[in-house]
């Protein structure tokens, strides 16, 4: 089955930008003069979902509709039995674990392709679509959201500017945007910020990410390949060193300029998505380096794993030694993490890798509290620290690459 329409992935060529602002001119309009179009709004939307989901991925269209169905039933089932005043812990991590098993099931299919079931519900941009689920769920379970309407949920989850890769948004915050146009200024203000993020958006992901990941990592790629095997051992070679360098900056400039479009047609739709990346290679230390790099999806493994973690383990007492909580509690986090971008052993050391970077730089701060006077603090060391951070991010980014999975094993 297969539908001719034209088939649009989310700013991956010019002629989705030209659709884009084309469309977004009578919006524009309306919040210029303090009016939001919500019937607009609702059918722009929902062609440009149906222009990333029609003709050879039809399926992920079907399987889209069948997932909300099923999300938005736990949802609300989940939201009238708090409703009613009954919150029992085990409800609570059943509407979890329903809301998240279609997401688990993917990854597994993906990491194990031998045991693919067809029609299973996989789809682009499930993994955001179900963090935004679970996080209403939870704060649902907390009481700081009381009410849910079906209508702006349904909006929240399929907004398409950030469906595929985020940033992720939080209910609160985008239900206050979409209820409130804002001001003739405040717009003028959105649309300036708009513009900018919009041409800085081309210039990371069309030219330096190009730059990095089209023209250059290939070459350095195939002469790490050549020299390393002629090495033997552990094939390390300086072309190696050169692909751990190329490879950071493809994998921040390709995702950062993917972030950058997300945030700019929100502003031009007047909705204030979260900025993904703040400068990340200059942070002093690992965890700087974690509230800077794609800062919505770590603040949101902070709030709904970290810290409900921790805080559990603190109130049935588990770990009673504070030090070792918030250590099992990162390598909880970052596990999680790993296993989230897929099941296979570079994301998961990837992601342990991070986390002891962490536990070791916790070590490391509270040394230089008790030690202040003999650790200087001055313009070197916070050059060294940014050095020394930047390259132990680096080389995690080559065991995320998979790169050393090629090298060292010859497995794609």
């Amino acid at each position: 089955m297969n539908f001719n329409f034209i088939n649009l992935q989310p700013y991956s060529n010019p002629q989705y930008f030209i659709y884009l602002m084309i469309a977004l001119i009578p919006m524009m309009i309306g919040l210029y003069h303090g009016h939001r179009f919500k019937t607009y709004e609702a059918i722009f939307s929902l062609v440009f979902l149906f222009l990333i989901f029609d003709g050879v991925k039809w399926h992920q269209g079907v399987n889209l509709i069948i997932y909300l169905i099923i999300e938005f039933a736990i949802t609300f089932c989940y939201l009238h039995y708090r409703k009613v005043g009954k919150n029992k812990t085990w409800v609570f991590c059943l509407a979890v674990i329903l809301a998240i098993i279609p997401l688990a099931l993917v990854k597994i299919q993906t990491a194990f392709p031998q045991t693919q079931v067809h029609g299973l519900l996989g789809f682009l941009g499930i993994s955001y679509i179900t963090f935004k689920t679970v996080q209403v769920i939870m704060e649902v379970r907390d009481g700081a959201i009381k009410k849910v309407d079906p209508g702006t949920y349904l909006r929240f989850l399929l907004f398409f500017p950030t469906i595929s890769s985020g940033p992720i948004d939080r209910y609160r915050r985008f239900k206050k945007d979409f209820d409130n146009a804002p001001t003739r200024d405040q717009y003028i203000t959105d649309m300036r910020y708009a513009v900018r993020y919009l041409f800085q958006g081309f210039l990371y992901k069309f030219i330096l990410g190009w730059f990095f990941g089209t023209y250059w990592l290939p070459k350095i790629s195939k002469a790490a390949l050549a020299v390393g095997n002629a090495n033997g051992g552990l094939k390390l070679s300086w072309w190696l060193l050169a692909y751990m360098y190329c490879y950071s900056m493809y994998l921040f400039f390709d995702f950062a300029g993917y972030s950058l479009f997300a945030v700019s047609i929100s502003y031009f739709m007047g909705i204030h998505t979260p900025m993904n990346f703040n400068m990340p290679f200059i942070s002093k230390n690992i965890k700087e380096f974690w509230n800077r790099w794609h800062k919505t999806l770590s603040f949101w493994f902070r709030d709904y794993i970290y810290m409900r973690f921790t805080f559990f383990a603190m109130k049935n007492k588990l770990i009673k030694n504070r030090i070792r909580l918030s250590q099992v509690s990162y390598l909880l986090l970052f596990g999680i993490m790993g296993f989230w971008h897929g099941l296979t052993w570079y994301y998961i050391v990837y992601g342990l890798f991070h986390a002891i970077a962490i536990i070791i730089n916790d070590y490391w701060l509270r040394f230089k509290k008790k030690h202040r006077k003999q650790v200087p603090s001055n313009m070197f060391t916070k050059c060294l620290a940014i050095f020394i951070t930047f390259n132990v991010v680096c080389l995690s980014f080559l065991i995320f690459s998979g790169f050393l999975s090629q090298l060292w094993f010859g497995w794609k």
